[in-house]
């Protein structure tokens, strides 16, 4: 999914063709539609349908979940057709086995610190803030932060403004955003996107 010298790049939280177009044209990996219900970015799975065929083969499409039942996370990512799954929950290594032979990518959320991808069966990890979803960031820069092993995903809180900085500082190998690409809540901006993209890869041409 990326070439081992370009930063893996996830924009979340799209909505609109226009959201899609612009994260696949500036250089994204993945794009994560959002089905956790309560959020200013949830979509349905007939608009997350629509949207992820606008999407070309080398780009992953996730959906992403929170506290939600495997049967419903199956439901949704059948209707959809996402090409992966994110759960962000009290998911246990069992849920990502049950998703597991439906040949998925799938995706771990977590706030916790963990040693290792992969501990819970899962392909990627995303390390996110204690309240994901707020745009506040957690201490990534802290002296006692040590990254996990295998492919991790840096979230929570990045901006155009600071992934450079927090790419180097965690070693990270991938980014995820949804609110510092918004210029409002929910609401993302074509301009942010590019310019987040192009920080995040600033260092690795």
């Amino acid at each position: 999914m990326t070439d081992g010298a370009s930063v893996f790049i996830k924009i979340c939280g799209l909505r609109t063709a226009r959201d899609v177009d612009v994260a696949v044209e500036a250089g994204a990996q993945a794009v994560g539609f959002v089905f956790a219900p309560g959020s200013p970015r949830t979509v349905d799975a007939a608009t997350a349908r629509e949207l992820a065929a606008r999407v070309p083969d080398g780009v992953l499409t996730v959906g992403v979940f929170r506290g939600q039942s495997v049967a419903e996370v199956r439901r949704f990512a059948e209707e959809s057709g996402v090409r992966g799954v994110q759960l962000h929950g009290e998911e246990g290594p069992e849920d990502f086995a049950a998703l597991r032979a439906e040949g998925r990518t799938l995706l771990r959320a977590t706030a916790e610190r963990v040693k290792r991808c992969g501990e819970y069966g899962e392909d990627l990890l995303l390390l996110d803030a204690p309240d994901p979803g707020s745009g506040k960031p957690w201490n990534w820069g802290s002296a006692d932060f040590t990254p996990p092993e295998g492919r991790w995903l840096l979230a929570g809180g990045l901006t155009p403004a600071n992934v450079r900085e927090a790419v180097r500082a965690t070693g990270a190998w991938g980014v995820d955003v949804s609110s510092g690409v918004e210029r409002e809540r929910g609401v993302k901006s074509p301009e942010l996107i590019r310019a987040f993209v192009e920080a995040a890869r600033a260092d690795r041409r």
